[in-house]
């Protein structure tokens, strides 16, 4: 159990302790709104900007990299969490190395310029703005950053729609999860302002809907690099 009192250090321990739990849940689709439809808008999304070479920013034990690779697609994974990029390795499919987003920031040139970055539900802290920067450098000229993260009316449930952190405690995955995990909620304004504060445009908004319920799934949002110099 971590005893820090600090949500965000809390968030980076619980993917560390639940990382065997985590990778058995997703290669064994366990997870509802994946099996419904949030690993295929992402893969679609990732596909549909034409990219060759992407960044999967958050890549957890590696799932998205190794389905962009069966696609013909030069993925390179970071995730800050060793035990998620030694089970990535494991199974290959793209070059995957132990970065946090403030390591990622400091090795942009070690890694190379991409076609597209790829965030699927992994801005999950309350700054996002250190990894939207590490983002928007890691692109070229012309890229696409595609975000994937919770659909802020379907997640709000009975609590106040403002932003804050919550708890995810991950009852329905099954497995044995080890630690709850902090995550910070965003209204929708906010994912707008805190994109456009990085001189990101929103090209496209993605509201995956499951079949069953009829109920959103998530909140996928394809965005550009805009000169922050420019005049708007």
């Amino acid at each position: 159990m971590s005893h820090s009192t600090d949500p965000e250090s809390r968030l980076e321990h619980s993917w560390r302790a639940n990382a065997a739990a985590w990778s058995s849940a997703v290669r064994e689709q366990r997870i509802a709104s994946r099996r419904a439809g949030t690993d295929a808008a992402i893969i679609d999304a990732v596909v549909r900007t034409g990219a060759r070479r992407v960044l999967d920013l958050g890549c957890g034990e590696g799932w998205l990299a190794r389905a962009l690779a069966a696609r013909g697609r030069e993925v390179v994974g970071i995730d800050a969490s060793p035990e998620l990029v030694s089970a990535a390795r494991a199974l290959g499919g793209g070059r995957f190395e132990i970065a946090s987003y403030a390591g990622l920031a400091a090795r942009t040139q070690a890694f190379g310029v991409f076609d597209a970055v790829a965030c699927n539900f992994s801005l999950l802290g309350e700054d996002v703005q250190m990894p939207l920067r590490a983002a928007r450098e890691a692109l070229r000229s012309g890229g696409s950053l595609v975000v994937q993260t919770v659909h802020p009316w379907a997640a709000c449930g009975n609590d106040p729609y403002v932003d804050g952190w919550r708890i995810e405690t991950f009852e329905t995955f099954g497995g044995k999860f080890n630690e709850p995990m902090p995550w910070y909620f965003r209204t929708l304004s906010s994912w707008l302002r805190d994109l456009r504060s990085n001189s990101f445009v929103i090209d496209e908004m993605i509201e995956p809907v499951d079949p069953a319920s009829g109920r959103p799934l998530s909140l996928l949002l394809r965005c550009s690099p805009q000169d922050p110099n420019a005049i708007t």
